[in-house]
């Protein structure tokens, strides 16, 4: 590949690496359209400048063109088997990996197809497992549950799904997916398909007519009446490369292996086969009362929709887990929330979004505990019996998951432990080392032993110590007060410790954790946040916030590192938290001058961020920044219920619900406006008459109406 071969050549060449990364990171890089080197540097001025002035680079890439396209080394795809009818060594050569058992084909995937081979992906999939250690937890209850006999129109299981709530859902768990399940609200597995094959780019443009014809039946077109049945189920949208060999099938009398022929020179864009397929399509049409301009412009639809049609039983597949997950993740949250947890032990930004999804569900996390928590994430019964999750040892940082199910297994061995010097006597200090014991520490997994964090962390070295010696005795088995009476060996004094202040315990926990067990410091702004959402760091990457050059965010500030510009002038990097994760801006020196003073540690700021990507790494730069606490939010003024249709039926409902709340009392009243699609990208708003309830209890009351889609907070200005 281009870039490849210009940082291999430069290492050969034993140019500075400097040299090599920046002339490497130029040549243009596109997966979905990829450039030849030789292309690559007559569009980048940068490279054809670096040429014509350096000699070393014009070898470079005189060589480099020679060398593009060959082959850089041996490598097997991670999923694909192939299959044939004999021995294979009668087909295609075959090479032996060393990493592996099973050899492979010298052939690439598209010559070892073409050599008479079958070729597979036998997909792992994680879901798959977290569906499994869900059920486990399940059992542990007696709770058996067989995924294959559920309904799958179970309401309850899509009802989360209609209100956006689908995080950890297969393959439904994005930003712009979630919007897209509040405009459908799906309700069936069918729907689910729709969804999954719709949200991609290209196709994705026809989900606003597809969430139209659905609540609006008077909207769906069929382009022949013998097309009836087969776009019934997807509302006249043509959406399955199945369905486009259907309609070549029943509309121009292609048999199924045809059908697949013109499904392929579609998505191949092949022209010339394309214009033989146009005739035999557009004949074949005739013969069934079909004209020759409908049959034209059947044609041309199907084949814009071939071009990006998804495959229906790869796509069910998907929604079939995906409504697996919804169903688990609604009736049983705890116990799918800690096995998602469990299978993302090491991901600390995952642990955050789950964390965080967990609240919004009411469901307790007691934080990692020496005496409870186990070395992953378990779940439990709480006092009133409901289930809650106990966060994994494991999951703290610099303590790993083996020596935490030590500490679990000497637990279990011997009781829980009495206090700091018992756990400290009782574990293995070549498997619990200083480290691990601080993290403990700054986690509150020590909180139990009636000790503070900032005491414990101090006398880190201390425990590690006498746990060092109860070791060394067990080890040569000598009789000693370390070793067979631990419970007669006279404990020495902790070193006291100052007692750590909010800020200062919560940093600690969110460098032991990677996020804040104990309540992130902006809980306390989350109804100033409903009012006004900012952008979330976790949201930046979702497809919706993709093309976005700027953004209004908030953060607790962690640090700010200052450096020295090449002009003598300072600008900074300053480290923010939010509830979703942590991240970093890049503060220039005008920002930095004039907003020094509230970039300190421990404060919480409103900040806007412009967004630069360049080859696919994303950079903020602060733009502006301000006190979160100045930042006055208006009180509410009024309340916009967006419907997803704009039928008679939908209004009628709307008004049903809104007549019986008429009468309820409120301590907030304000207008209502109605806003629902009217198709094409219009939209029709109504403003009703009088003053209405706005509390919280009233908008719970109308969004329990299947027709609305979401409702908004509007501040007075």
């Amino acid at each position: 590949q281009p870039r490849a071969v210009v940082r291999d050549l430069g290492r050969v060449q034993q140019m500075p690496l400097g040299q090599v990364d920046r002339l490497a990171k130029l040549v243009p890089s596109n997966p979905a359209n990829p450039v030849d080197l030789a292309t690559g540097i007559a569009q980048t001025p940068e490279l054809k400048d670096a040429r014509n002035r350096e000699p070393a680079v014009r070898d470079l890439f005189y060589k480099a063109l020679d060398l593009e396209g060959l082959y850089r080394n041996a490598s097997t795809h991670a999923a694909g088997v192939v299959i044939g009818d004999r021995p294979l060594v009668e087909l295609v050569p075959l090479y032996r990996d060393p990493r592996s058992d099973m050899p492979a084909t010298q052939f690439t995937m598209k010559w070892a197809e073409k050599a008479g081979l079958v070729k597979f992906d036998f997909l792992g999939l994680k879901t798959l497992t977290v569906i499994d250690r869900c059920l486990a937890f399940l059992r542990q209850r007696d709770i058996h549950i067989d995924l294959d006999a559920l309904d799958p129109g179970m309401p309850e299981a899509y009802a989360p799904l209609a209100d956006g709530h689908s995080v950890g859902v297969f393959q439904l768990e994005s930003a712009g997916m979630r919007d897209a399940m509040r405009q459908l609200a799906p309700d069936s597995l069918e729907e689910l398909t729709a969804l999954i094959s719709l949200y991609r780019p290209g196709p994705m443009k026809n989900i606003p007519m597809f969430v139209e014809r659905k609540f609006d039946a008077s909207k769906i077109q069929y382009p022949h009446p013998l097309l009836e049945d087969i776009l019934k189920e997807t509302y006249g949208v043509i959406i399955y490369q199945e369905q486009v060999m259907q309609i070549a099938q029943v509309l121009s009398g292609y048999s199924l292996g045809e059908a697949d022929i013109l499904r392929r020179a579609m998505g191949k864009k092949d022209k010339d086969e394309m214009a033989r397929q146009k005739d035999r399509f557009v004949e074949g049409a005739l013969k069934n009362d079909c004209d020759r301009q409908t049959a034209d412009y059947i044609f041309e639809l199907v084949n814009e929709f071939a071009g990006y049609g998804f495959n229906k039983s790869h796509a069910a597949a998907y929604a079939l887990i995906g409504f697996q997950t919804a169903y688990l993740k609604a009736l049983y949250p705890a116990e799918f929330m800690a096995a998602l947890m469990s299978l993302d032990i090491a991901n600390v930004e995952k642990l955050a979004i789950f964390y965080k999804d967990a609240e919004r569900m009411e469901i307790t996390i007691e934080p990692p505990c020496v005496n409870r928590s186990g070395a992953d994430f378990e779940v439990a019964p709480d006092a009133d019996g409901k289930q809650k999750i106990l966060y994994a040892l494991g999951a703290l940082k610099n303590v790993g998951v083996d020596a935490m199910r030590h500490v679990v297994e000497i637990r279990e061995q011997g009781g829980p432990f009495k206090d700091l010097f018992d756990f400290a006597k009782r574990v293995d200090t070549r498997v619990v080392n200083k480290r691990a014991i601080e993290n403990l520490a700054r986690g509150g997994a020590f909180d139990c032993l009636n000790v503070d964090r900032a005491t414990a962390f101090a006398n880190a070295g201390l425990l590690q110590s006498i746990a060092a010696r109860a070791t060394e005795e067990r080890a040569s088995a000598q009789v000693s007060l370390f070793g067979d009476v631990p419970e007669a060996m006279a404990e020495p004094e902790l070193d006291p410790a100052p007692p750590w202040g909010m800020v200062q315990g919560l940093e600690e926990e969110l460098s032991a954790v990677g996020l804040y067990l104990g309540g992130h410091p902006l809980d306390e702004f989350e109804e100033q946040f409903k009012r006004r959402p900012p952008v979330f760091f976790s949201e930046l990457g979702d497809p919706q916030n993709a093309h976005k050059s700027a953004a209004r965010m908030v953060g607790i500030v962690r640090k700010r590192q200052e450096r020295m510009g090449k002009n003598g002038r300072r600008f900074a990097f300053l480290a923010l938290s939010d509830p979703s994760g942590d991240y970093e801006v890049m503060v220039r020196e005008e920002v930095l001058a004039i907003k020094r003073d509230i970039m300190t540690t421990g404060n919480a700021v409103q900040l806007t961020v412009r967004i630069e990507s360049n080859n696919g790494e994303r950079r903020l730069t602060l733009a502006s920044i301000d006190p979160l606490r100045k930042v006055t939010i208006a009180p509410i003024e009024g309340l916009q219920i967006r419907l997803r249709a704009a039928t008679e039926d939908s209004l009628n409902s709307l008004k049903d619900t809104l007549d019986s709340l008429k009468g309820q009392k409120a301590e907030h009243t304000g207008y209502i406006e109605v806003i629902a699609p009217l198709g094409d990208s219009r939209e029709g708003r109504w403003k009703l008459n009088g003053r209405w309830g706005l509390d919280k209890r009233i908008r719970q009351a109308i969004k329990t109406n299947t027709m609305v889609e979401d409702i908004k907070e509007v501040a007075s200005v």
